[in-house]
């Protein structure tokens, strides 16, 4: 199994550490909407290593099909066509309150900006002209000397985050893959996100051979005493966070959860973050995220996904954690799988 490892840290220190991680073995290296921008960490990594680039993800509604389209288009030059485009929709208080855009019908927006930038390739690609019409936005006019013409390395491919079925189904009807969302669980992915797969790719008539599945984990590991109990903490407030938001309930409902959301959302308008993280328990910790050495973390990935999918990215949230555990978990996902 190929691994992505999310490239974090300093914007100025992005092409040394995508250096370090591909030399810990890593496949492919991924960004988030966080504190840096989501695609200069990739253009400068695409210069200083020969490894897959993905943004996981570029939060779309605030931004132009045609801004997103440019992006995919120069970071698939500059990686020699290995850069993947996810896309995710975030949530509604995000995009209104941090974005100051707008919000509404999120599973029908990300469906037409998928079809939209497709149509851009295709005219950039010389296969069609620009003529799309949509309900959000229309794209009719490409002069030439806003055209790059046919990327050398073909377009590159555009997954959607999703967690919900409506949002999963979007994705199978018109992306190219699912970026699984890391809340989740092996009961969750199994009887909500693989049959909205399935139904999204019947409805679109396509087969399940094109359509690439890319789970994302949440893994503590260590091999201490301590750095298990550190890696614990860290994972467990990140699922706190996660499970503070009302839009990631489905979840927790499918194990039983449920009524643990609106309290940990009351926790964190009180800021109240040290009742959150005792919130999560042990069982919940080791059922939405894994937890281990790094060759237990690379066994129990397998187990959950192994059938389903060929890479998986590996999140380390809120702990310090070594390189050569990394490697570890590498080389054990590698072996194993």
């Amino acid at each position: 199994m190929k691994v992505d490892i999310q490239l974090d840290g300093r914007i100025e220190h992005s092409a040394a550490r995508a250096a370090e991680l591909v030399a810990l073995g890593a496949d492919g290296l991924f960004t988030f909407e966080g504190p840096n921008d989501v695609f200069l960490p990739l253009a400068l990594a695409a210069g200083a290593v020969r490894a897959d680039l993905m943004t996981n993800i570029a939060v779309a509604l605030p931004r132009s099909p045609i801004h997103l389209a440019h992006l995919a288009y120069d970071l698939q030059t500059l990686s020699q066509g290995r850069f993947r485009l996810g896309l995710g929709s975030q949530v509604r208080a995000h995009i209104e309150k941090r974005y100051g855009s707008t919000w509404s019908e999120p599973a029908a927006r990300m469906r037409e900006m998928v079809q939209a930038i497709k149509a851009v390739f295709d005219a950039w690609e010389g296969r069609a002209p620009l003529r799309f019409q949509g309900r959000f936005s229309s794209h009719t006019l490409m002069p030439p000397m806003f055209d790059p013409g046919p990327n050398p390395f073909g377009p590159p491919e555009i997954c959607l985050g999703a967690l919900g079925p409506h949002m999963t189904r979007t994705a199978a009807e018109v992306a190219d893959g699912l970026l699984v969302m890391p809340f989740n669980s092996e009961r969750y992915f199994t009887e909500r996100t693989l049959p909205a797969v399935a139904e999204g790719l019947e409805r679109a008539g396509r087969d399940r051979a094109d359509f690439r599945l890319y789970p994302q984990v949440i893994v503590g590991t260590g091999r201490s005493a301590d750095e298990l109990a550190a890696a614990a903490r860290g994972v467990r407030s990140l699922l706190a966070f996660y499970g503070s938001t009302p839009a990631y309930r489905p979840v927790l409902d499918v194990e039983g959860w449920g009524t643990l959301q609106p309290e940990l959302n009351r926790l964190s308008k009180l800021g109240d973050f040290p009742a959150m993280l005792d919130s999560i328990d042990d069982t919940m910790l080791r059922t939405l995220a894994v937890h281990g050495t790094p060759e237990q973390c690379a066994a129990e990935i397998l187990r959950r996904f192994g059938a389903h999918a060929e890479r998986v990215c590996c999140y380390f949230p809120g702990y310090p954690i070594s390189d050569q555990h990394v490697a570890d978990l590498i080389t054990a996902l590698r072996a194993a799988g």
